[in-house]
């Protein structure tokens, strides 16, 4: 069972966190929310409170096969502002393990310089963001072991490209077509 950390910083966007939550569950994936904070609970941009599963500093990274970034602000922000996040990025991105992120979370990625010379999609406004990324307005892309998002109104279509790279597109499709996904 693959091991998905998804992680929380306050302002977090409420739809993206969730759907990419429930759709790993439904695929099986071991998912750990991750808070950034120094508590449990991690506000959302629109004053939703959600209780993560662990702390940051508690997740042994050893045991985790992907990191996932929802998008919102100042959510994104506060995720590029985190040191010890950045840290486990940039160790991931040297293992060739699947990062993926959503909406303005991607420049955490093109800040790390993760994203040059790579296809590269996020919320519109974010592009500077994506230092020497190859931009393309596509709702999801995957580059090699990077997935990135758009926003809000693809999340479900994000997560099922999670479930795609791990389980394969027949998996991916079949738990579409159960949740009524076009």
């Amino acid at each position: 069972m693959k091991k998905i950390a998804v992680h929380l910083a306050d302002g977090f966007e409420e739809i993206e966190a969730i759907s990419i939550i429930d759709v790993l569950r439904r695929a099986g994936f071991q998912v750990t929310v991750v808070s950034m904070n120094e508590k449990m609970d991690v506000a959302g941009s629109h004053e939703i409170i959600v209780k993560a599963d662990a702390l940051f500093e508690d997740l042994d990274y050893d045991n985790i096969d992907m990191i996932v970034l929802p998008g919102g602000m100042p959510g994104a922000a506060n995720l590029k502002a985190h040191s010890g996040l950045r840290e486990e990025i940039l160790n991931f991105y040297d293992m060739n393990k699947p990062l993926a992120a959503i909406c303005a979370a991607p420049m955490v990625f093109g800040n790390l310089g993760l994203l040059k010379e790579k296809k590269a999609t996020c919320y519109p406004g974010f592009e500077e963001e994506l230092h020497g990324a190859i931009i393309t307005g596509e709702a999801v892309e995957q580059t090699e072991n990077i997935i990135t998002g758009k926003g809000a109104g693809v999340a479900i279509k994000f997560a099922l490209k999670i479930v795609e790279l791990f389980n394969g597109k027949e998996v991916a499709d079949e738990l579409a077509v159960k949740m009524i996904v076009n």
